[in-house]
């Protein structure tokens, strides 16, 4: 309300024509002041609006004009301009002035992306007198802090917003929390702890526990959703469903009956593309799981331009085989080929199967993609009707085919740089950042905190240490640190002038906190490194070290690790794939003694009926038996593509990884871990 005083010292001022005409009008004062009212509520205006009212008024109004003017420039991004602004913030402030200055102060600390402090200093509020729209953005800044990570207090915040939100914001608040519960694993899941009135809270964790145990099959999920809506009809969610479940309600299967297989079948990739053919059409004859192959199966028609007809043998001969290390493959996975593992035959076995849709009937025509430009591949792949494309497989056919808007629903057997998400495509790859994120997920669940990375000096190198920092990251941890290793030569020299090697390393930038940077005259410069970030490298508590690197390479940076820091030093060493191979001999896996390493469940022991068939088939090349076991999940994949694109939470325990599929479609893997154990190979724990 205005005060009284203001109102007479305005009427005084109004001239004596309009007196006159207020004698029949009635008096014609200035409008009533609308700062409070905006500053509890939306704030919808732009910054410049409540710049020009912060200009025009003073005193407490001006303030609450000023609070505004703060708030929509954080809304706008307008980081460094708002903070400037809040600090020229009086300091005495009315009650409900400190509340919006606290609520603001928060969301400069998340603007900033301190998480952490805005997380203690939401801590601290007492919400009890704040409206409702102040209670909207106290939950918000918690689900904010939160980054997305699963947590009991996350779901706690979006229940608590979403009595609060307009009806047309309720969906996203509705999908965010089911996106919290589908996100979380069943361990995860298990162990939350919830009061007794927690009533809506329960209701939810009743549909999760529902979708983790129904989510491979649509139609068991489909009824279980109206059941659960039956049973919690008060629930939000019942009410409004999450957006990923009524596409489960709206689910319908994709034709799998011809499906178009692009792959490379002539030059340096041909050895890749030949093995993948042989894992599809292995798992294809066989029906569910590609074991028992008959060896009179059809042949699968080959499409080829009229002027080439190559023949479809091994092109190294019935007794040699062919090594993809032979092959300039960088246009496939940007690096040489993975070298592959050694089948973990001392571990328990447990024999999994590909779950494969029962279509053993559908048509499967192959492409040859280097024979022809990728779009007339395609042209004809739609003259011929094809239902699903499974690949091509070389990345620059993978960005081409993006770039190409293709109606058809597509399978792609890697994945650009950049990943769109298209409604027809799915990315499947075999990746060594798909590796790394598994590493930093595996070492996390391990409770290991403080990560060294041994990586290549190479684009490989740079590529898996950006994929295991952004990992960590996004699981809550702090910096990584990294360590770059030259070539087998260079190592040996270390090794022979005893250096050995220190675990010791620079931190990944993407992994240091963010530090708000300085504007002056229109030049940005960043913020100066903490002392923690400077001593981060030479601090002495790394208790994890991830190795990348050949066998060749890790038979010497093991005991060059030992060399200058003891064998009992405290760290657990972890390696990817690529160090273990299926020739390695005793003294090799003596050497190795407590390094654990991730591998492709059915090298790993998970499958051997189908691990044999592999070998047998691509003459024991490892790295090529991986390849196989990729075809043999790609036809479970491409049996299954509606499932990935419309059904959150799909997930398949494939011959290459337990297979998931994120929002943009891409088929994420998780590893099977393995250790050196007294001169064998044994599980994990």
């Amino acid at each position: 309300m205005v005060p009284s005083t203001l109102i007479r010292s305005k009427a005084a001022r109004c001239l004596p024509v309009v007196l006159a005409a207020l004698l029949f009008a009635g008096c014609g004062t200035q409008a009533p002041d609308q700062s409070a009212a905006h500053m509890q509520g939306e704030a919808q205006a732009n910054s410049a609006y409540y710049l020009q009212q912060m200009q025009q008024s003073s005193d407490d109004t001006k303030t609450n004009w000023q609070l505004l003017a703060i708030r929509a420039l954080i809304k706008e991004g307008k980081r460094e301009q708002a903070t400037e602004l809040y600090r020229q913030l009086p300091e005495d402030l009315t009650a409900e002035q400190h509340r919006e200055q606290r609520l603001l102060d928060i969301e400069l600390i998340l603007a900033n992306k301190n998480y952490q402090g805005a997380a203690a200093e939401l801590a601290t509020l007492d919400i009890s007198d704040f409206s409702d729209a102040q209670k909207v953005r106290y939950y918000q800044a918690q689900i904010d802090a939160s980054q997305g990570r699963p947590s009991l207090d996350l779901l706690r915040a979006l229940i608590a917003q979403e009595p609060l939100l307009k009806p047309v914001e309720k969906q996203k608040n509705i999908d965010a929390t089911w996106q919290t519960l589908s996100s979380m694993t069943p361990d995860q899941a298990n162990v939350l702890v919830i009061s007794a009135d927690e009533n809506v809270l329960r209701g939810w964790l009743d549909l999760q526990r529902m979708w983790f145990d129904n989510r491979s099959d649509p139609a068991m999920l489909k009824a279980g959703i109206q059941d659960w809506q039956t049973r919690y009809p008060q629930n939000p969610g019942a009410k409004l469903l999450p957006t990923q479940l009524v596409n489960v309600q709206n689910f319908k299967p994709a034709s799998a009956e011809r499906i178009a297989l692009l792959l490379p079948l002539n030059g340096q990739a041909a050895v890749f593309g030949r093995a993948i053919q042989q894992g599809f059409e292995a798992a294809k004859n066989s029906g569910v799981s590609p074991v028992n192959a008959p060896t009179n199966a059809p042949q699968t028609d080959v499409a080829q331009p009229a002027a080439e007809q190559p023949a479809l043998e091994n092109s190294a001969g019935p007794d040699g085989a062919v090594s993809p290390s032979a092959a300039n493959v960088n246009d496939l996975t940007q690096d040489n080929a993975t070298p592959a593992a050694e089948p973990a035959t001392q571990a328990p076995v447990a024999q999994t199967a590909a779950s494969a849709a029962a279509n053993p009937g559908a048509e499967i025509k192959i492409y040859d993609t280097s024979s022809q430009p990728l779009n007339q591949v395609l042209n004809q792949v739609q003259q011929d009707g094809a239902s699903i494309v499974v690949g091509p497989l070389l990345k620059p056919n993978v960005d081409e085919l993006v770039r190409s808007n293709t109606p058809l629903n597509v399978l792609a057997m890697n994945e650009p740089e950049n990943v769109q998400n298209r409604a027809n495509i799915c990315y499947f790859a075999l990746s060594p950042e798909d590796e790394a994120r598994d590493a930093a997920e595996h070492i996390w669940q391990q409770g290991q905190r403080n990560p060294l990375l041994l990586v290549p000096r190479s684009a490989l190198g740079d590529r898996v240490t950006r994929a295991f920092a952004e990992q960590w990251q996004h699981l809550g941890g702090g910096t990584v640190l990294q360590q770059k290793f030259g070539s087998v030569s260079e190592l040996k020299m270390g090794i022979n002038s005893g250096s050995g090697i220190a675990l010791t390393g620079s931190p990944v930038a993407s992994s240091l906190p963010s530090q708000q940077a300085t504007t002056i005259g229109g030049l940005t410069i960043p913020a100066p490194p903490t002392d923690a970030q400077i001593t981060a490298g030479s601090s002495g508590n790394v208790d994890a070290v991830y190795i990348v690197a050949s066998q060749d390479e890790i038979a010497l940076i093991k005991p060059m690790i030992a060399m200058r820091t003891g064998s009992h030093n405290g760290a657990t060493l972890y390696a990817s794939s690529r160090s273990a191979q299926g020739n390695t001999g005793p003294d090799f896996r003596l050497e190795m003694e407590g390094l654990q390493f991730s591998e492709i469940p059915m090298l790993a022991g998970d499958n051997p009926g189908l691990q044999q068939q592999a070998l047998a088939a691509v003459n024991n090349d490892f790295s090529l038996a991986r390849l196989y076991a990729m075809g043999v999940d790609a036809w479970s994949l491409a049996n299954h593509f509606s499932q990935m694109r419309q059904v959150q939470g799909f997930q398949l325990n494939g011959n290459t990884g337990t297979l998931t599929a994120d929002r943009d479609c891409v088929i994420n893997r998780k590893l099977t871990w393995l250790k050196y154990q007294q001169g064998q190979v044994v599980r994990a724990n």
